[in-house]
């Protein structure tokens, strides 16, 4: 199971776009709001999360955590207290991360990126601390998948899905979503 978590001002294609491509590839993923079950993104757009996070128990058979980016929903996600946990569970048990455009600065602050290839959404560098930070939009070290911003967020599904089914699984959803990515 995958958990994507959702805070008032999340980037609403960062997280969405992500969410479909692996229901697509066929992984289980719970949407979990902060603070309740309605979540309004940066853009106006409230989305109903599958379970609010005070209905998150238990953290075994998470096989992810994904984090989209978004202001302010980047600065909600990293006041949670669930949300904190469950990266640190997730890093500490070698259970795939995932975060876009901001939200990676969340790794940053953690410490979990030291020495790892990371990228973020232009002007976080400075969060990604001790991260070999680089211009690509895309990164995937460790089994940490950091990404830029909106524009790759489906190539970021795609590489949260190889890492979760494998390469060919990945395939075949982008061919079937004619992603030229």
């Amino acid at each position: 199971m995958v958990y994507l978590f959702l805070a008032q001002g999340f980037e609403e294609i960062e997280a969405l776009a992500p969410v479909d491509v692996l229901r697509r590839g066929g992984v289980e993923v719970v949407t979990v709001g902060i603070g309740g079950k309605n979540i309004t993104g940066s853009h106006g757009i409230t989305v109903s999360a599958d379970k609010a996070d005070s209905e998150l128990q238990d953290l075994s058979g998470i096989e992810a955590a994904v984090l989209p980016g978004g202001m302010p929903g980047t600065l909600n996600l990293e006041k949670s207290g669930v949300v904190i946990n469950t990266i640190k569970y997730c890093y500490e048990n070698n259970i795939l991360l995932g975060a876009i455009c901001a939200a990676p600065s969340i790794f940053g602050h953690l410490g979990i990126l030291k020495e790892k290839r990371a990228t973020a959404f232009p002007g976080f560098e400075k969060d990604l601390e001790g991260a070999v930070f680089n211009d690509n939009y895309l990164e995937n070290d460790s089994n940490i998948v950091t990404a830029r911003g909106m524009g790759v967020a489906v190539e970021f599904g795609l590489e949260l899905l190889s890492e979760l089914k494998g390469r060919e699984t990945a395939e075949k959803v982008k061919a079937s979503i004619q992603c030229r990515a």
